[in-house]
């Protein structure tokens, strides 16, 4: 099971967000609410995911890191 956020760039920045991504990602001008807290356009373009990591993102982003590695995982399937 993948991490409950997506990394989206926006706003010149690289976001995170746990709005329900789209196959192929977030296309160019969806709005997303940021960990951040921001509602923000997508730019999913090549120079967008160039762009720097929000700092006020990242850290929300490990801490639900750290919460999913430490929950019990299923044995099975």
């Amino acid at each position: 099971m993948p991490y409950p956020f997506h990394w989206v760039p926006a706003a010149g920045q690289r976001h995170a967000t746990l709005d329900t991504r789209p196959g192929g990602g977030y296309p160019t001008g969806i709005s997303v609410e940021t960990l951040c807290g921001v509602q923000i356009c997508a730019d999913n373009s090549e120079c967008g995911w160039l762009w720097p990591t929000c700092p006020e993102c990242a850290p929300e982003t490990r801490r639900l890191a750290e919460e999913y590695a430490a929950a019990p995982k299923p044995m099975f399937g």
